[in-house]
């Protein structure tokens, strides 16, 4: 990258993508503030580590790059500009060792977000990186000023060289990120798509007796499947339907299903790694008289999958025909918990809006990144490298439009200069003017 000098930047959302900018940025010389609602920084970072910070997935490139959907094709050029490779390098980096889980996800040896978050903020502070918090960003100014309120009422002014806004999607607002950006950016001719429920619970309309006796308790191994697509994992019953990794990776076949406005119905495999033949053989070895409970039992369904299966009805009695509807237990989704709940956020800033450096078309000097931009990922550490990676991207593009700007001044300035010389042809021309 060339040498250019100094620039003021500003950074608005003190979250994972905001955060790694400020760090690349202050990094190269670059006066960085980084502008944050809440009273503290990280929150969601620190909300995700709770069971464990998962940080990124030691997937292949193609099955890592297969977790963006239809992203993917497009998010391909920012997520290989830092890798997951970088990633736990990176937290290596501030003594923060990871390994590879027996899922595949990559989590720190301290399991916890909060020492990585102490080590970053103090390198961020040590290379200069200022921070105001408690700055809730309220949009432009009439010379396109960024304008801010404090909880005392000031309307804080800032006008930065660049500005990078990463401000999360719209999911667990609560800690910071209530999506009410959107209408500020849709007012100054930015398309955003709605934004939308992901990585959230599925509703199901349970019996009284299924919500009474297995709400909290986990259906593990098992496979759901819709519309062609099936998940291995494991689920939580809860009072309002079912939730865990397996139904949120299922988030955006659901939405869409339940967008037709049709009637939309999931399958479950209670026994994943059996065959229907072995679970027939299982259901009909079972001795005479045995109740259904302790066939069901025996063919290795616990408690709860049993309260599952009773769910979808009478029970066939052939040991072949009830196998088949353990392979594949019926129940009916009536919609999707909300973004009060939800871990991830759909929908955002749509990719034609954006320059390959993250910068907003309609916006010059104006970046982008994380959540806030159109493209979702399941749980298992995609979240959190997507938020790294276009961070990182975004930092670079801020320094390639800096320097873009820079040299467009000094031609301008050179191109002036030449105008307003005397011309060396004309001996007689003492007034700098031009012919």
């Amino acid at each position: 990258m060339t040498e250019q000098s100094p620039k003021q930047i500003a950074i608005i959302g003190g979250g994972p993508a905001g955060l790694i900018a400020a760090e690349r940025l202050s990094a190269h010389g670059h006066g960085v503030t980084v502008y944050e609602r809440m009273p503290t920084l990280g929150r969601k970072f620190l909300m995700a580590g709770r069971g464990g910070l998962n940080l990124t997935h030691s997937d292949d490139r193609d099955a890592f790059m297969a977790r963006y959907r239809e992203a993917s094709g497009w998010m391909s050029s920012w997520l290989e500009v830092f890798t997951p490779a970088d990633l736990c390098a990176w937290a290596e980096s501030l003594d923060q060792a990871t390994f590879v889980g027996s899922s595949g996800r990559v989590f720190p040896q301290a399991m916890k977000a909060s020492p990585l978050l102490r080590a970053w903020i103090a390198r961020l502070k040590a290379q200069g990186v200022q921070f105001r918090m408690r700055h809730q960003w309220t949009g432009w100014g009439e010379s396109g000023e960024l304008l801010f309120n404090t909880p005392d009422g000031d309307v804080v002014i800032d006008k930065p060289d660049a500005v990078l806004l990463a401000l999360g999607g719209a999911s667990w607002p609560k800690l910071g990120s209530d999506g009410g950006w959107a209408e500020l950016l849709r007012a100054r001719g930015v398309e955003v798509e709605d934004l939308a429920a992901a990585n959230c619970g599925a509703q199901i309309a349970w019996s009284e007796i299924m919500k009474s006796r297995f709400a909290g308790q986990p259906l593990k191994t098992i496979a759901i499947s819709l519309n062609g697509e099936t998940v291995r994992g494991e689920a939580m019953i809860s009072e309002y339907g079912l939730e865990g990794g397996a139904v949120y990776a299922l988030s955006t076949p659901i939405r869409k299903a339940l967008a037709t406005g049709y009637p939309v119905t999931a399958t479950i495999d209670l026994r994943p790694n059996h065959r229907i033949a072995e679970v027939t053989e299982r259901i009909a070895s079972a001795k005479k008289g045995q109740s259904l409970a302790n066939t069901l039992r025996k063919a290795g369904l616990s408690p709860q999958a049993i309260g599952l299966l009773r769910e979808s009805g009478s029970l066939p009695t052939e040991p072949a025909d009830l196998a088949r509807r353990i392979k594949a237990t019926p129940v009916t989704i009536t919609g999707q918990t909300g973004l009060d709940r939800a871990i991830s956020s759909a929908g955002g800033i749509a990719r034609d809006g954006l320059d390959i450096g993250l910068m907003i078309k309609a916006l010059p000097g104006v970046f982008v990144a994380g959540e806030m931009i159109d493209w979702e990922a399941p749980t298992g550490g995609y979240l959190l490298q997507a938020c790294f990676s276009t961070g990182v991207a975004a930092a670079r593009g801020i320094e390639v439009w800096m320097g873009l700007q820079t040299k467009a001044a000094e031609s301008s300035s050179e191109a002036l200069s030449a105008e307003s010389s005397p011309d060396e042809a004309d001996p007689d021309n003492t007034s700098g003017a031009t012919h």
